[in-house]
């Protein structure tokens, strides 16, 4: 540690002598022996001082006043609540090993020195409070002069120094007359009986005479017979049970005395022979000598409860009995419990750890989709193919966690792996998932392209031609990915039989230029044809392989002359007429071409005819017969014999479930003619002809897998009335963790035993056995002889019995499980009467007799004299000794009534409670319709006293069938049809809803967001495409010239010609029939006439125009397309032929066009039509548009090989509407009450699993309640005491007595007890108010004649909280009660004892209030103090002096609102100021106006007057008021007005002057001068508009 830490140090400091001016001087002017050191030792703290030293902190003294400490501060003199004060501690450091105490420096280095001062509160002087005075009692005298009192009672008691309790008691003298004779002066007084002695060594001379007995029994029994025997012995036992030798109670008899005197009126002791013989009080009596009960030793305590280790588990407890030697006897308290635990934990190394619960599964359910559908949806689904989103269950289910980890359900293969299932109580911790959301794969149905066109006529196979027919084959294509793979998809290929067929053939390209013969310019020529060799799928191939087949002859060909006439090239022959041809119907095409010039007159070539101008051929030739394969499902996988694995892989998974093997799928395959049905298969080609087997993967099997059993339930022990076992049942269970699939070992069947519970013999429990009483035992004739009256052989005595302790069966039992499990132990000892000779003895009463009738009959029992008694005067007298006694018949009318409430309509039970070993999901719990509402029903007696409703034939309800409403969800129709495609080419988007047709109630599905026409936002939107190319116009051939200016001879010149346009809808094959012209693109539209000039003879002619070139981009007007002709008919000698070639700028958006593409939005989110939720597709699609906007074909977009950076499609999840699924309903609770009308059964649910999406929402009772049945509340109760006896004596001390009684009430707070019989009570443990010590008997005192005593105890008082409201001071609660002084004799008064009170803490005491009231009433003589809930009582009014009454003031004040002041003058209550006439007297009381002047936090601004409530409150602002209020008084203490009220008036009157006077200018029509209106029209009179407000 070093030396620079802890004492040893020393601190320096300068010291100066220094003038009282402040200046430093020299030392020599100071006093040398005042000179403070400059030097001392010191303390040097380091860190590890902390643990060394502390502060100690001392108690708090006690409260002061803080007047007290302040010098020279008057106490307050009210005290509201309570004082402010100061209470000190003292606080110091300390050294922690010793506690000496150190320097406080070494502790403040640390932290901070505790506060040594805080502030409290001292509470205000309580005084004592009592009650009002009870009336006067009668006199104690009949004659003479006796007194009278009357008593009050404390109801607080005096607290914090308050001021004592007054006398409890006033006495008042009494004379009702004279006495006639001597007044009785002597009276016997007896004291308390002295303590239970024993006379002598008798218990020793009974065991001798006993012993002597037994002897002499013996031998006189030698002689007897076997049976003889046994039938002694059995006797001698039972007297044995009798005799009182048991361990347990040693009952010793003796006697006790007390003493007798003789007391005179005055208190004093006088000769015992002055108060006469007759009537002398017993002195002796039989006793029992109490004995303090004896108990044993402790045993050890006992092993742990808890058997294992876990600090998280609650501990275990552990117990130690001990046992009875001796039962407590007489007066002595009782035994001591015998029976004590303590909390405990397991000790020792070897101890194991607890066992552990978790939560485990079963597998889950397969995925259902029907349980999200709404009611709608089931209604109108066949429920079959659903797919998308769903649910799956599983139940869960407790398990002991074994120490091994084991592998669960992944590896389980053996179902004695799997742990047995356990109560799911002991599983703590939160419940996994009993539902989860799933998916079920929508199937993508396939999707093919349209058929495309006839193929040639083809081999089947080109390698083997020989014998073979031909097919015409068309196909199409699979367009998506079809789920299962093309073999679901319809046949992709048609085949037509035809005639001469080809594999190669030579394919027409193009017709070169028509070249005349001979070399010729002009005249008959030929167009040499351009080929290629191709295959029949089109493929172009070696042209050696069409070598057999002549290639296509030149196609002859006229190039006219210069006079000739000039035809058009052909037209393409149209589409096909037919698809087929059959013997009805033949396939057309046609072609055209039209006279671009005449010929010129003679010499040169005519046209030709208008038929020649048009050519029709035959197409489609073949016949119309179609046929295809068609091909069926594919069958099961199943194993393939053929396989070389199969036999090897079949043991592996019959052993092990080892790796699955493959399969073989075989499907029917047959050839179909269309509209027919199945032909030969040698119909159909055999190339495209499907494959009937493909090789599949064999799904693997799985077993089911069950848990162990569990163990067996607990057996009930229920015991009916007589104490015999009820057999009760036991069950067991088992759970399914994985269902069979595939062929794999089915469940078992029987998943839950049952089987009788082995009952016991009896039922367990024990009851006390009581024996004979013995004979009565009197106190020995030697002490009692001597007593005057007493005789030998007769008088009160004691006489005690044996107990013993034995189970329900009657076998024996040890004495301690009595004490535990029996009801309250019989008395061993009573009092007994032995007859004496001049006594009257009778038998006992005999049974009732029998009733004839209810109600009305009566029933008798009998008794008689016996003996002597016959014949003695006395005892025939039936007053005193009566031998019979009458009463009425009970009376067994009973009637049944309903009492509470309607129960919650409540569904029949219809299914099983939940089990404890296992939770399900709620599948389809019946939760809605008929149901039953229940209404307790109480029977009472004809006393109106509650009784078992069995009583009334009941079973204790009332049911009323009740309506559950059942649930209604939203209602929307059907999808509309899906509206038009938004554009006619490109991208657009087509929309389909629904609207609302029922809303939802009682609790069903809400409906989606609803719009503001409150219908739903229910919507599909889906992007469509449009095919810029689906309508195409249509331009059939010019027609031939309409010339104008028509020249005969030449037939040439201007002309029109015209052609009709059709908008047409394009196919594959091209355009095939025509359609509305608004499909098409009016900007597309070809012309439909044209003027220009039909060449003359000899002129040049050239064809119609090409198309124009395309504008190369970017456009601009430097760039520029063209469009050619060529030239026909060459012009004659000296004319020339016009420009070939035309030429135009390139402008952007008229010729020129750039191209981009367009994505468009996402498309709602589509599922299959068999989903209801899930998992979906969300698309879009591109556009190609132009710059002018307009979109236009792919192609053009294509072709510029712009970039395609957009994903198409995305998945999408739509969400599930999972109803809220609730847990069963529990079992009911226990009833809240063990009796009575009030009690209810209550049972709940949770909630499982949450709504979500538009699911149905969870319901909102989670609890029900029904009523219990009404039973009688029974419960002991004591009756009042009785007056204190003492004997025929006058007084002395007595005992009182009191009764335990059976009561009955029907439970309720204000519910009356009746007293019924006591058999009703037998079953209650023998309690009163939960105070097992029952005391039916106490000692008391009577006193004696003249004598000055103490009443009884008062009732306690009602809870009283000592509290002011004012200040919100609180300090307790208490209750009190009191004993007040009795006298008799006026000249005994200075011998009373002194009053006295007790009080006792109390919970939930009521805070009163004090208040004095004066005399309202005109008969009232004074004043009073009265508490807040109307008591009147002395004492906790506040000390001032009471207001007096009206006599004291003269006149009476008479005036309303006016009371006598102090000063003996009238005055007015608050709220109201005085009045006064000329003559100074009160004449009335004026309310007093109050005007409150808002401050700025006032949000009202008006100013307004009210009546004062209460004027004389302090000024002070409350907490949480704003602003101020000030209290103007109009009349002066003369009762004269103020000035202040006559200017306040003067003021009023000139303002409301004002006012008339603005509203009178206001309302007046101006006049107008003449001259005004002539010079300047354009002046408009003023108006004042008048808008309400005051302020005008």
């Amino acid at each position: 540690m070093g030396s620079d830490c802890g004492p040893g140090g020393s601190q320096s400091r300068a010291v100066w002598c220094a003038h009282v001016d402040g200046w430093t001087t020299l030392h020599t002017n100071c006093d040398q022996n005042l000179r403070p050191s400059n030097q001392r030792n010191c303390f040097r703290v380091c860190d590890w001082h902390k643990d060394l030293y502390d502060w100690r902190l001392g108690a708090w003294n006690a409260c002061v006043p803080v007047s007290a400490r302040t010098f020279g501060a008057a106490r307050p003199l009210p005290c509201s609540g309570g004082e402010e004060g100061i209470q000190t501690r003292e606080v110091g450091c300390m050294l922690k090993a010793d506690g000496l105490p150190a320097d406080d420096a070494i502790c403040e280095y640390f932290e901070p020195k505790p506060r040594l001062e805080q502030a409290c509160l001292i509470p205000c002087p309580q005084d004592c409070v009592v009650s009002e005075y009870s009336p006067w009692t009668s006199c104690s005298k009949t004659c003479g002069t006796g007194l009278r009192n009357r008593v009050r009672s404390v109801l607080v008691p005096p607290l914090f120094g308050g001021a004592l309790c007054p006398n409890l008691t006033e006495f008042q003298s009494c004379k009702p007359g004279p006495c006639k004779g001597p007044e009785g002066l002597y009276s016997h007084r007896v004291g308390p009986w002295g303590p239970c002695a024993l006379l002598g060594s008798r218990t020793a001379r009974q065991a001798k005479r006993r012993k002597g007995k037994g002897q002499g029994l013996r031998e006189r029994g030698g002689a007897k017979d076997p049976e003889t025997r046994e039938l002694i012995q059995k006797k001698r036992t039972r007297n044995r049970l009798n005799r009182q030798d048991s361990p347990f109670w040693d009952i010793q008899v003796g006697y006790q005395t007390r003493e007798v005197t003789c007391i005179h009126r005055n208190g004093s002791t006088v000769a015992r022979n002055l108060c006469g013989p007759r009537d002398q009080p017993l002195i002796i009596q039989s006793c029992v000598l109490p004995k303090a009960c004896q108990v044993t030793e402790w045993a050890e305590w006992s092993s742990c409860s808890k058997t294992c280790v876990d600090p998280e588990s609650p501990g275990g407890n552990r117990t130690r009995q001990r046992q009875v030697l001796q039962f407590s006897v007489g007066e002595e308290a009782p035994c001591p419990p015998l029976e004590e635990s303590e909390p405990c934990e397991p000790q020792g190394g070897g101890v194991p750890p607890c066992t552990t619960y978790t939560w485990r599964t079963t597998e889950w359910t397969d995925c259902r989709v029907d349980v999200l559908l709404s009611q709608q949806d089931r209604r109108r689904s066949n429920m079959t193919g659903l797919c998308g989103g769903g649910l799956q269950t599983r139940e869960v289910y407790c398990v002991q966690a074994n120490a091994e980890v084991l592998k669960y359900l992944a590896d389980l293969r053996e179902k004695e792996k799997a742990s047995p299932p356990v109560e799911n109580r002991l599983c703590q911790g939160p419940v996994p998932n009993r539902s989860q959301l799933c998916q079920i794969p929508c199937p993508i149905d396939c999707q093919v392209s349209p058929w495309g066109a006839w193929g040639p006529c083809t081999f089947e196979n080109c390698d083997d031609q020989t014998g073979k027919k031909g097919f015409k084959l068309r196909r199409r294509q699979i367009s998506n990915e079809p789920t299962g793979g093309p073999g679901s998809c319809p046949h992709l290929v048609e085949a037509v039989p035809c005639d001469e067929p080809t594999c190669y053939g030579w394919q027409l390209l193009s017709l070169e230029k028509c070249l005349p013969a001979d070399g010729q310019q002009c005249g008959p020529g030929a167009r040499q044809p351009q080929v290629r060799c191709i295959n029949s799928s089109g493929k172009s191939v070696d042209g050696s392989l069409c070598s057999p087949f002549p290639p296509p002859e030149p196609v002859a060909c006229d190039v006219p002359c210069s006079r000739d006439c000039v035809l058009s090239d052909w037209t393409a022959w149209s589409t096909c007429s037919q698809t087929c041809s059959s013997k009805t119907v033949e396939g057309k095409q046609m072609r055209t071409r039209s006279i671009l010039a005449y010929n010129a007159g003679e010499g040169g070539a005519l046209c030709p005819n208008s038929s020649a101008l048009q050519e029709v051929r035959n197409c489609n030739e073949h016949a119309c017969t179609v046929y295809h394969w068609q091909t069926g499902p594919w069958g099961p996988c199943t194993e393939d014999p053929s396989s070389p694995s199969f036999n090897a892989s079949a043991a592996v998974r019959s052993s092990s479930q080892g790796p699955c093997s493959l399969g073989m799928q075989t499907r029917k395959v047959i050839c179909v003619r269309v509209n027919v049905g199945q032909v030969p298969p040698k119909k159909c080609p055999d190339g495209p002809r499907p494959t009937t087997m493909r090789p599949c993967q064999l799904p693997c099997k799985k077993d089911c897998i069950v848990t162990p059993f569990s163990d067996w339930t607990e057996c009930p022990l229920i015991c009916d009335a007589a104490g015999n076992a009820v057999k009760k049942k036991q069950s067991r269970k088992r759970l399914i963790i994985q269902m069979p699939s595939n062929g794999g070992q089915e469940c078992p069947e029987v998943l839950e035993e049952e089987r009788d519970c082995e009952a016991p013999r009896s039922c367990p429990g024990f009851r006390w056995k009581t024996h004979k009483w013995r004979k009565c035992q009197l106190v020995p004739w030697t002490l009692r002889k001597d007593d005057p009256g007493a005789q030998e052989n007769c008088g009160s005595g004691l006489q005690t019995r044996a107990m013993s302790c034995r189970q329900l069966d009657g076998t024996q039992g040890d004495i301690s499980e009595c004490l535990k499990f029996a009801k309250v132990m019989p008395p061993v000892t009573q009092r007994c009467q032995l007859p004496c000779q001049d006594d009257c003895q009778l038998t006992s009463w005999s049974k009732f007799s029998s009733c004839t009738a209810d109600c009305v009959g009566v029933r008798t029992r009998k008794r008689a004299l016996i003996g002597r008694s016959k014949k003695k005067d006395k005892c025939k007298n039936t007053q005193m000794y009566p031998l019979s006694e009458t009463q009425y018949c009970p009376c067994d009318k009973y009637n049944a009534q309903p009492v509470g409430r309607w129960s919650d309509c409540i569904l029949p039970e219809g299914a099983r409670a939940e089990s404890p070993l296992g939770m399900k999901v709620q599948g389809d719990i019946k939760e809605c319709g008929q149901g039953y509402r229940y209404q307790a029903m109480a029977c009472y007696d004809q006393d109106s006293r509650l009784v078992e409703t069995a009583r009334c034939n009941s079973h204790g309800y009332i049911e009323e069938a009740c309506i559950i409403p059942c649930p209604s969800d939203c209602k929307l129709s059907e999808w509309s049809n899906w509206s038009r495609c938004s554009k006619s080419c490109g991208s657009g988007v087509k929309v389909r809803s629904k609207w609302l047709r029922e809303k939802p109630y009682n609790g069903g599905r809400p409906c989606p967001k609803l719009d503001h026409i409150n219908q739903p936002q229910v919507y599909e939107v889906v992007p469509c495409q449009s095919d810029c190319n689906q309508y195409v116009w249509v331009a059939e051939p010019w027609s031939v010239w309409k010339v104008s200016n028509v020249d005969l001879k030449e037939n040439c010149g201007e002309g029109v010609q015209t052609r009709k346009v059709r908008c047409m809808l394009n196919t594959v094959d091209g355009p095939s029939e025509a359609v509305e012209d608004y499909l098409c693109d009016p900007e597309e539209m070809p012309l439909g006439a044209r003027e220009s000039r039909l060449p003359c003879p000899e002129d040049c002619v050239l064809n119609d125009w090409g198309p124009w070139s395309r504008c190369s981009l970017p456009c601009t007007r430097t760039n520029s397309r063209v469009r050619t002709a060529y030239t026909i008919r060459s012009p004659s000698v000296g004319r020339e032929c016009p420009d070939t070639t035309d030429k135009e700028a390139c402008s952007l958006n008229l010729n020129c066009f750039n191209y981009f593409y367009n994505i468009t939005d996402w498309s709602t989110c589509q599922l299959s039509p068999n989903a209801v939720c899930g998992r979906g597709i969300k698309t879009r699609m591109l556009d190609c548009v132009r710059s002018d906007g307009k979109s236009v074909d792919m192609k053009f977009c294509e072709e510029l090989n712009l970039e395609r950076k957009w994903q198409m499609n995305a998945s999408c999840v739509v969400e599930c509407p999972v109803n809220c699924q609730m847990s069963e309903w529990s079992p009911w609770s226990d009833c809240s009450q063990t009796c009575g009308l009030e009690g209810k059964m209550r049972r709940q649910r949770l909630v499982v699993q949450a709504s979500q999406g538009d699911g149905r929402p969870c319901p909102s009772q989670m609890e029900q309640w029904k009523p219990c049945p009404v039973r009688p509340c029974f419960r002991w109760q004591y009756s009042a005491w009785s007056e204190c006896r003492v004997e025929s004596v006058v007084c002395g001390e007595g005992m009182r007595y009191r009764n335990l009684s059976c009561f009955v009430s029907d439970g309720s707070a204000d519910g009356e007890f009746s007293m019924v019989d006591e058999e009703l009570c037998s079953s209650l443990e023998l309690a009163v108010n939960g105070d097992k010590q029952i005391l039916l008997k106490e000692p008391c005192t009577l006193p004696c004649p003249g004598e000055c005593y103490l009443m009884e105890w008062s009732d306690w008082s009602s809870c009283v909280n000592i509290c002011v409201k004012e200040a919100g001071v609180d300090f307790g609660s208490v209750q009190v009660r009191s004993r007040a002084v009795l006298a008799q004799e006026p000249e005994n008064l200075q011998l009373c004892p002194d009053q006295v009170w007790e009080s006792k803490p109390c919970t939930g005491g009521e805070c009163f209030q004090y208040k004095w009231f004066g005399s309202s009433p005109p008969n009232s003589t004074g004043a009073w103090c009265q508490r807040s809930d109307g008591l009147n009582v002395t004492g906790g009014c506040p000390a001032v002096s009471p207001p007096l009454d009206n006599s004291s003031c003269d006149p009476p004040c008479l005036m309303p609102k006016s009371f006598c002041s102090e000063a003996a003058v009238c005055a007015c209550e608050d709220g109201f100021t005085e009045v006064l006439s000329l003559t100074g007297r009160l004449r009335e009381c004026a309310p007093i106006p109050v005007l409150e002047i808002p401050t700025a936090g006032d949000k009202k601004g008006d100013v307004k007057t009210s009546r004062a409530v209460n004027p004389t409150l302090p000024s002070t602002v409350q907490p949480g008021r704003s602003g101020r209020t000030w209290y103007l008084q109009p009349y002066g203490p003369d009762g004269k007005l103020k000035m202040w009220v006559y200017g306040v008036a003067a003021g009023a009157f000139v303002l409301l002057i004002f006012i008339v006077s603005m509203i009178y200018l206001a309302c007046k029509k101006p006049k107008r001068p003449q001259r005004q209106r002539q010079q300047n029209n354009r002046l408009k009179p003023l108006t004042l508009a008048y808008d309400g407000d005051t302020d005008m």
